[in-house]
């Protein structure tokens, strides 16, 4: 794939996002939300960057298993339960996304949400990808 990252200047900077994307491969994958949840299907992480952390693995190890890697993501949306929070934390869950995923960021947005599917959730990640 490639991805042109597209970030106009009369916008404002672009930080932890890229304001577009422009994506051309030959497989589209679309990746079902991820929240915190182990192999045995419990939510493991009591802070949002914790949470954070093993959503996006287990987003990126859906991604790999159909032969993706993070720079083929084009669009990610984050659902937050409190974004305050998520606000609060953007440097860390930054540096989490740049050690799993790289410094490319795909076109991005968090969606405050009242709760998600399992109670303890805090935060999921759910997103595309263009594969050459």
């Amino acid at each position: 794939m490639t991805a042109e990252r597209v970030n106009p200047p009369e916008l404002s900077p672009a930080a932890g996002f890229s304001h577009a994307v422009v994506a051309t491969g030959s497989r589209v994958v679309f990746l079902a939300g991820q929240t915190a949840l182990d192999g045995d299907g419990k939510v493991v992480g009591e802070t949002l960057p914790e949470q954070f952390e093993r959503a996006l693995a287990n987003l990126l190890t859906a991604l790999r298993a159909a032969g993706g890697t993070p720079a083929d993501l084009a669009r990610v949306t984050v659902y937050a339960t409190d974004v305050a929070d998520y606000r609060a934390h953007a440097p860390e869950l930054g540096r989490v996304w740049r050690r799993l995923a790289g410094r490319e960021y795909p076109a991005m947005a968090v969606i405050g949400a009242v709760r998600l599917w399992d109670a303890q959730a805090l935060v999921e990640l759910d997103g595309f990808a263009v594969l050459a």
